[in-house]
């Protein structure tokens, strides 16, 4: 996976919330009035959702005007909506092909590697949890404050790979297994000169979960696979467009989690953890709409545009 691709995937979860922390985990439900006052940022999130979730699998080209009409499904106006297109594509993620007066669009090669990198990381998270060695993946490294631009990647990268910052220049995981990807980020950056790292049992001093505390949001977290529980648990929606609309905001409400959730062993909690009950929803919602929502899609993606 190209660099870019990487850095994107990363971005594209940092893009879609507000400074501080995911919208999701400000709010179980983010439907589609909110959504029209949120703007282009909003409509490029839903479009990726769509493209990750209906688009990718089918391995088909796909209107401009079945883009649209999905994304106005969602609550997302003509406009917002061709501009998150256009917008995608000018990244590189979508290649188009003019017919007549239309715009038929399939994945580039770096759009479907993106697409699958979140896909695998979306369907895959909080699946299994491992028993934790005691170890920890303890990481220094130093970036200028004049160079802002190099110190968000640092900081979008290391959170995407499950690391929190309990002080600046400091990262940590209880998951050493991450040493490899860490050490792909730092070398991307060309910053291996200014960084150091070791793997060890913690030598009594201090409190771990102090660390852990200090290093994730964790209350946030929390907050959000309640209201995510409370709000997708109950839903049931009713024919193709409202089940389409229930399947994109499902994955859309469920793909911040794994940015935003280091999911943490068991050991380093002092209390029964939602996630997991939150990923079952995920699940069961997703298997239980998923024929109806790629149904609806195929209606969509047929008709003439």
């Amino acid at each position: 996976m190209s660099d870019r691709v990487v850095a994107s995937t990363a971005d594209a979860s940092a893009q879609d919330r507000p400074a501080g922390t995911s919208s999701v985990l400000k709010s179980g439900h983010d439907g589609p009035t909110r959504r029209r006052t949120e703007g282009a940022t909003s409509a490029r999130s839903l479009l990726m959702t769509i493209l990750g979730e209906f688009v990718l699998p089918g391995h088909a080209a796909v209107w401009t005007a079945s883009l649209v009409t999905a994304l106005g499904t969602l609550g997302i106006e003509e406009k917002a909506a061709r501009q998150a297109i256009a917008r995608a594509a000018a990244e590189g993620l979508l290649d188009g092909e003019r017919i007549g007066r239309r715009t038929r669009w399939t994945l580039s090669n770096a759009g479907r590697r993106l697409l699958q990198d979140g896909a695998a990381r979306i369907y895959g998270f909080m699946r299994t949890q491992h028993r934790w060695n005691g170890k920890w993946l303890v990481v220094v490294v130093t970036v200028p404050e004049t160079q802002r631009q190099l110190r968000h990647q640092l900081r979008t990268r290391l959170t995407w790979a499950g690391l929190g910052s309990p002080a600046p220049g400091l990262w940590v995981t209880p998951d050493e297994s991450t040493a490899s990807e860490v050490a792909k980020i730092i070398a991307d950056l060309d910053i291996s000169h200014s960084a150091m790292s070791w793997v060890g049992s913690s030598a009594g001093i201090g409190d771990p979960s102090h660390v852990v505390r200090s290093a994730w949001q964790l209350q946030a977290v929390e907050a959000g696979y309640h209201g995510f529980i409370a709000d997708f648990s109950g839903r049931s929606p009713v024919g193709g467009p409202a089940v389409f609309a229930a399947q994109v905001e499902l994955v859309q409400a469920w793909r911040h989690f794994p940015f935003a959730d280091p999911a943490l062993p068991l050991e380093l909690l002092d209390h029964e953890w939602p996630g997991p009950t939150a990923a079952a929803t995920f699940h069961h919602c997703h298997d239980r709409w998923h024929r109806q929502a790629q149904d609806h899609w195929r209606l969509l993606s047929r008709a003439m545009p």
